[in-house]
């Protein structure tokens, strides 16, 4: 109905209430590559119709009052129920803010300084400044002054170095001079608009992309409401805006249901879930059933009972035990079985079994602690690998792997685009790999970084390691010699992400593959199967749903039965994958992200992305499998 072009689309629609052929919708220009996002163009705009989408007229024009420029993000619409003469709009604008001509006071050395400078003038630096520098940015320890120096002396590495160790790849997050996030009124049904607030609104940092919803109360059209990281509040049409968030409520807001009835009574979904209020956000309560948990990944422990651990999408992560029955009862009794490891996004965990306290976790972009529970007032010990001076910035995936050794848990694995060992429990990380990916690509993403590793439980050293770019190596020495192994892989599968390897515990040349596809618009089931450690490659589960797929695991006790997890469910495999089944039995059709497997109690527990955890027994599953046959 609306086609602009390629990169342009519709993300945001309301209706004139007196005529529901009279539509406002909002396109947004935007690109998204794994290495890079360009979330703004000069094509996202204001579109109206007044014949149901057959004839759309762009209203969102610089003569109008509205944004202009080639850095109009995501826009967000809502049309008010009392006087639909009155419409809002939000935008994440991101052109750049007006220089007011005032130089900004910078305090010492700046990176960029070391860009072009000489040895000579290098060495004249006083050493206070520059060690001041060093502990600024974080620089590891073994870095000062004097020994930085003596490294240019020895002509090892050049002043630009510095500069170079510091030159990593985007995130995403970084701070950045936008206009951000903004808000328009029409007092005419559109074909005028003023910008409402005059000072800036702080709801976005720069990723307003994420968010770009406005609500009008249908009481009342000077009262609004902007969601971002905080949910702000107007009572005098978007001039003035106050945050509304309570002590109890998650921050990232995406989603608001005001009481037509009552405008006081609200309800909004962020990223914790969902919170009510009836006053206008004084108070707020949460009502989180069902659970909408989103698991990133997840793991177990030899506890008993055994403890679920696992890392949550912007909620950090959390264990607690397996035999634990959600109820309510926990508001009354005040303790709650759950309990938290850390903040930010929660990844991937590693759990020592040894003695069931030791936990390898972390958030987002490598950043991994060893954490001791039995001490959790303890920050813990950083586990991240840094590179050296003269060498390239690491570079780590958004969910980056760890792994601790089956043979000998004080080894650990880290995977950036090298893969890292250390055999003191993380104390001490040393790369025992030179870069196995593709070497990354230019962009504002970390992209080029390892996304599985696994390691033989039937021998030591030979491991295996994934990439975002389908890079897939193998090393039989403990890392001494590597050797790529995805181009024996099907051509039109090569470069697709790698969401799991896992090496069998039943074969030693026996390993797992699965590949997600969705970046590059490939929707297929990817599932292979090597029994030569790579060499060659055999697709398995071809009658799986077209559902990008996140991970394999086999069961414990019988070869022939596979476990796999999709964007979509759950299924197994009773023949080693040559057929597949949906394993429903209460689990949701929803995306299954992890999957790990208890062997003492022969359980198997999955992390889905949006539903919580789940819990079952093996038993029936493995009564079904006969010589690899389904029993009759």
């Amino acid at each position: 109905s609306l086609k602009i072009d390629d990169n342009t689309g519709a993300v945001d629609l309301d209706a004139d209430p007196r005529n529901p052929d009279h539509l406002y919708a909002t396109v947004w220009y935007r690109t998204r590559r794994a290495w890079n996002f360009e979330e703004s163009g000069a094509t996202s705009g204001i579109y109206e119709t007044f014949d149901g989408g057959k004839k759309w007229t762009k209203i969102s024009l610089p003569e109008n009052g509205f944004a202009s420029g080639n850095k109009l993000g995501r826009i967000g619409i809502s049309v008010s129920l009392s006087n639909p003469d009155v419409i809002y709009a939000v935008i994440d604008n991101n052109e750049a803010v007006p220089d007011t001509g005032k130089v900004k006071k910078t305090e010492g050395i700046q990176a960029e300084q070391f860009k072009t400078m000489s040895a000579a003038s290098f060495l004249l630096l006083e050493d206070s400044s520059l060690n001041k520098f060093l502990r600024k940015n974080k620089f590891p320890n073994k870095y000062n002054a004097e020994s930085v120096k003596q490294l240019v002396r020895d002509q090892k590495i050049l002043p630009s170095a510095l500069y170079l160790y510091l030159d990593a790849d985007d995130d995403g997050f970084g701070p950045s001079a936008i206009k951000g996030c903004e808000v328009y009124r029409s007092n005419d049904g559109g074909k005028n608009w003023l910008k409402t607030n005059v000072k800036p609104i702080l709801i976005y940092n720069t990723y307003g992309y994420y968010f770009g919803k406005i609500y009008v109360s249908p009481q009342n059209p000077d009262k609004v409401v902007i969601l971002g990281f905080y949910a702000l509040m107007s009572i005098d049409g978007g001039k003035n805006f106050k945050k509304m968030d309570g002590d109890n409520v998650h921050p990232d807001h995406h989603a608001l249901w005001i009481n037509p009835l009552r405008d006081e009574h609200m309800i909004n979904g962020n990223d914790g879930g969902i919170n009510i209020t009836y006053d206008d956000g004084k108070n707020w309560f949460k009502a989180n059933s069902p659970a909408v948990a989103q698991f990133y990944a997840i793991a177990v422990d030899n506890a008993k009972p055994y403890n679920v651990y696992g890392g949550l999408q912007d909620n950090g992560s959390w264990y607690g035990p397996s035999n634990h029955n959600e109820t309510a009862e926990w508001y009354e009794s005040g303790k709650y079985a759950y309990a938290s490891l850390n903040g930010g996004d929660g990844m991937q965990v590693q759990v020592d079994t040894r003695e069931n306290k030791i936990v390898y976790t972390g958030y987002q972009f490598g950043n991994y602690s060893r954490v001791d529970k039995s001490n959790p007032m303890s920050d813990g010990l950083v586990v991240r690998p840094v590179h050296d001076l003269g060498e390239s910035p690491l570079r780590f995936n958004w969910q980056s792997p760890i792994l601790l050794s089956t043979h000998n848990q004080d080894v650990f694995y880290f995977g950036s685009n090298r893969l890292h060992r250390s055999f003191n429990k993380g104390e001490n990380l040393q790369a025992i790999s030179g870069d196995l990916t593709g070497g990354g690509k230019k962009g504002n993403v970390p992209f080029g970084t390892l996304t599985s590793i696994t390691e033989s439980p039937l021998r030591f050293g030979l491991l295996y390691t994934g990439s975002d770019d389908g890079y897939i190596h193998v090393t039989h020495d403990g890392g001494a010699n590597w050797k790529a192994v995805h181009a024996a892989l099907p051509k039109q599968v090569q470069g697709l992400y790698v969401s799991r390897l896992v090496a069998s515990k039943f074969a030693e040349g026996r390993v797992y593959l699965t590949l997600n596809g969705y970046r590059n618009d490939h929707f297929d089931a990817y599932v292979f199967v090597s029994e030569d450690f790579g060499q060659t490659w055999k697709r398995i589960a071809t009658d799986l749903p077209a559902e990008p797929v996140n991970v394999i695991r086999e069961d414990p006790k019988n070869q022939n039965i596979l476990y796999i997890g999709t964007d979509n469910g759950l299924y197994v495999s009773l023949n080693k994958g040559a057929n597949s089944f949906a394993w429903k039995g209460g689990l949701p059709r929803v995306a299954v992200h992890d999957i790990a497997i208890h062997e003492r109690k022969n359980e198997i527990v999955v992390g889905t992305h949006g539903r919580s955890l789940y819990i079952a027994s093996l038993n029936k599953i493995q009564e079904l499998a006969v010589d690899g046959e389904l029993k009759k």
